[in-house]
């Protein structure tokens, strides 16, 4: 029976409209009406014929202007650079896989990590080590996790800030004990994409995403809770297999030098290293050098510098007698503490904490060599690059 609002007789359809849809005049749509015995589709009009090429085009030139737009701010105004990788959980789950088999090793925080030229490292010896140090994190988490790993028989270098070795909690670096968890394909995946992109474009650094930036709109959270102005923001530069070094804007731009200095807070950690915190630290730390020396590896401590502002602090909470010299004589390690190379002693740190560029790789040139006299693993090569300075990175007047 014809529908009481359509027909299904093309004689008594209105006016220009056919049964066949998609044969409608140009701009008429068709409706439910118009199509007896279908359950309530969707309304379908026309598509208007546009010069859809020159639309692309256009699209495209405002995506491309907008990309130079944002790499020019990027290099120009906040001082990033094409090659600043970002560090993440899966990049390290990267460089600990490597270093299964690896000859050397380097683990501790941020200090070791920052100022450790890996490259001045392989031309001094003709050995790239693996890093696997992590910023904000106890060296005797990341010396406990190496312990464990059965793969690992070479030379292990632990790079220590007194007081962060003996913090009773991991610091940023916890994921260490669960790392495989970041090894599902997509994270690897994602993680080589966004490398690859950021070899060649500054702008999509992690520390300038838009929600990173929104956060810090903030001037502060309630009293008594940190907020964004206690954050660490940007303060470092990572390179291929997490060759990492200190932001060049932290050197030469005053008012974030500055506000990296008050992030620090004088390193006045908030809780007691009381001799019970202090006395476990090294009971774990002998453990540990035990077991990796039971399966043939080599464990050697480093401390590098940081500025009196800080030391003064670390010093008043962990004695250099009470941590640095007893982690040496229970381990029975050998260690090089910055107090024992006059060389790199005057070394400046920008911020207090970390060195600059050029001069990680004065200290890198300093503490290598020593190295290679305290261990046979280790030798200089007889083509090693002459021995650098304070001039090297410290311009003269």
């Amino acid at each position: 029976m014809p529908s009481s609002t359509s027909s299904s007789d093309p004689g008594s359809a209105p006016k220009g409209i056919v049964e066949r849809e998609g044969a409608l005049p140009a701009g008429l749509r068709l409706t439910a009406s118009d199509r007896p015995g279908q359950a309530q589709p969707v309304p379908t009009r026309d598509v208007p014929a546009q010069p859809w090429g020159r639309i692309a085009l256009g699209v495209l030139a405002a995506l491309v202007v907008g990309g130079i737009a944002l790499e020019v701010n990027a290099r120009e105004r906040i001082g990033l650079h094409a090659g600043d990788l970002d560090n993440s959980e899966i990049s390290w789950s990267n460089e600990k896989i490597r270093a299964a088999g690896a000859p050397v090793a380097i683990v501790g925080d941020s200090r070791i990590l920052f100022d450790t030229d890996l490259d001045r490292f392989e031309a001094l010896t003709g050995v790239r080590p693996i890093q696997l140090a992590i910023h904000g994190t106890s060296a005797l988490t990341l010396l406990e996790d190496m312990a464990d790993d059965k793969d690992f028989n070479g030379l292990l270098i632990v790079g220590l800030a007194d007081t962060m070795f003996f913090q009773p909690f991991d610091g940023y670096g916890g994921y260490v004990k669960k790392w495989h968890e970041f090894r599902a394909p997509y994270r690897v995946v994602s993680n080589e994409i966004d490398h690859m992109l950021q070899r060649h474009l500054a702008f999509l650094d992690s520390n300038y995403r838009l929600s990173v930036l929104a956060h810090r709109l903030d001037d502060d959270f309630r009293p008594g809770v940190e907020g964004p102005k206690d954050d660490i923001w940007k303060l470092q530069e990572v390179g291929e297999h997490r060759a990492t070094y200190l932001w060049d804007r932290v050197e030469y731009d005053p008012a974030w030098r500055a506000r990296t200095r008050w992030a620090w807070k004088g390193f006045k950690d908030p809780f007691p290293y009381t001799p019970d915190l202090i006395a476990k630290g090294h009971a774990r730390a002998k453990a540990a050098v035990d077991k990796i020396r039971t399966r043939g590896g080599d464990v050697i401590f480093v401390r590098p510098p940081s500025a009196p502002e800080l030391r003064v602090n670390e010093e008043a909470q962990v004695p250099k007698a009470k941590g640095w010299d007893v982690i040496l004589r229970n381990t029975e390690s050998a260690g090089i503490h910055i107090d024992d190379l006059p060389g790199a002693k005057d070394l400046p740190l920008p911020e207090f904490s970390h060195l600059g560029r050029k001069c990680a790789t004065v200290f890198t040139d300093i503490y290598v060599r020593k190295l290679t006299e305290l261990t046979p693993r280790l030798q200089l090569r007889a083509d090693a690059p002459p021995p650098l300075t304070k001039d090297y990175c410290v311009p003269t007047t």
